[in-house]
């Protein structure tokens, strides 16, 4: 991971948000509006816009992740995904072999689409399975069959996708740990590079919400087998677990989130979108509309207070299985040592419970810590 995670700190990351979807998950508190077409038009035009008034010192800048999240990026068009991709191609020095991500719905992408978008330059897939049991799907909304996803992922394969990523959900209503590891046997039988596995959470205001969905999760303890069951699995079939939710073949990590989780910059674009640009959060708000209408939109990026903290980088560290390097937080925050020190204290008894691991000066979470790693990383900063 750690030439995958170098090579995502060699330049900056783009995320553009596609806020469109044709129904909301009961589950998902992701801004998301109906795709209108006249909205689709005018927020294409947008997002073109955004690229050619960049925030002073990004024109030009090495860029070596893109990634088109929604919300449902297809819905926008390939035809518009890829022109977005050049405009970014022109206002940034795209790297050789950059990372360009589309998330995409299974059953909903055509191959003439999925060929279109890998001739624009788009190398990386993400897509939604969430489960390969159908009463799993129906439950949590999902409109597509395990058969759709299956088909999806050929006719990816077949437009030239080298890098395909599946996500899962576990821990939702019913669940066992016999399905959820039938689920992940599904993603493996498939061949895909990569895989996030989420655990539900239960949004406030959300239909999940409102219908009080919690009441009829598993308990902590069923949560824990069914989540420690599923990373010994796909570690059996081949997939490291180098982040909390987050599994890959070896060279297959997201470049795109190791930007995020290793504290360098980047830029997103579209409502809800958040950015980390030399050293100063900012963010768009919950509105395409105005976005969409926004002469120059980065008029509209609001101030999020300081990045790229000690606390950050100590939590964002932990997220991941490569861990915090305690000599390097010492090296970065050389005026700090009484906190580290102080840091270095607490670490024997998450050690001593199987939370953690301590090699060298390399302080790491255990599959059982990443469980608990909220009260872990609270504790510790």
């Amino acid at each position: 991971m750690t030439n995958r995670g170098e090579a995502a700190m060699q330049g900056i990351g783009l995320y553009i948000h596609v806020p469109f979807c044709a129904g909301k998950c009961p589950y998902c508190d992701f801004y998301s509006v109906a795709p209108v077409p006249q909205l689709r038009e005018d927020y294409t035009a947008a997002l073109l816009r955004a690229l050619g008034h960049l925030p002073a010192g990004a024109a030009g800048s090495p860029l070596a992740t893109v990634y088109f999240g929604g919300g449902t990026p297809n819905l926008l068009g390939a035809g518009a995904l890829c022109r977005v991709l050049g405009a970014a191609r022109q206002a940034f020095a795209l790297q050789p072999g950059a990372e360009v991500t589309a998330e995409v719905n299974p059953g909903s992408v055509t191959p003439d689409q999925l060929a279109l978008l890998r001739q624009g330059g788009f190398n990386r897939l993400s897509m939604g399975l969430q489960s390969a049991q159908p009463d799993e799907l129906a439950l949590l909304g999902r409109k597509h069959s395990p058969a759709d996803v299956e088909h999806t992922v050929a006719a990816a394969r077949g437009a030239g996708f080298e890098n395909i990523s599946l996500d899962l959900m576990l821990g939702t209503p019913g669940q066992t740990v016999q399905s959820a590891l039938a689920s992940a046997d599904f993603c493996a039988g498939l061949g895909v590079q990569h895989l996030s596995a989420y655990l539900l959470k239960v949004e406030p205001g959300t239909p999940f919400g409102r219908a009080h969905m919690e009441r009829r999760l598993a308990d902590p303890d069923a949560l824990a087998d069914l989540y420690l069951a599923v990373c010994a699995r796909l570690e059996q079939l081949g997939y490291r677990q180098y982040e909390i939710s987050n599994f890959a073949r070896p060279g297959f990590e997201s470049r795109h989130n190791l930007c995020y989780w290793l504290g360098g910059d980047y830029l997103g674009l579209g409502p809800a979108a958040h950015s980390l640009w030399r050293g100063q959060r900012h963010f768009f708000a919950r509105d395409a509309a105005a976005f969409a209408a926004a002469p120059d939109p980065f008029a509209l990026w609001q101030d999020d207070g300081e990045g790229g903290t000690r606390e950050e980088f100590i939590m964002l560290r932990l997220r991941l299985a490569q861990g915090l390097d305690l000599d390097e937080l010492e090296r970065r925050w050389p005026g700090q040592q009484a906190e580290t020190l102080r840091l270095r204290r607490q670490l024997g008894p998450m050690v001593r419970a199987g939370l953690a691991r301590l090699q060298g000066p390399v302080f790491r979470l255990t599959p059982r810590g990443f469980l608990v790693s909220n009260s872990i990383i609270a504790r510790l900063i």
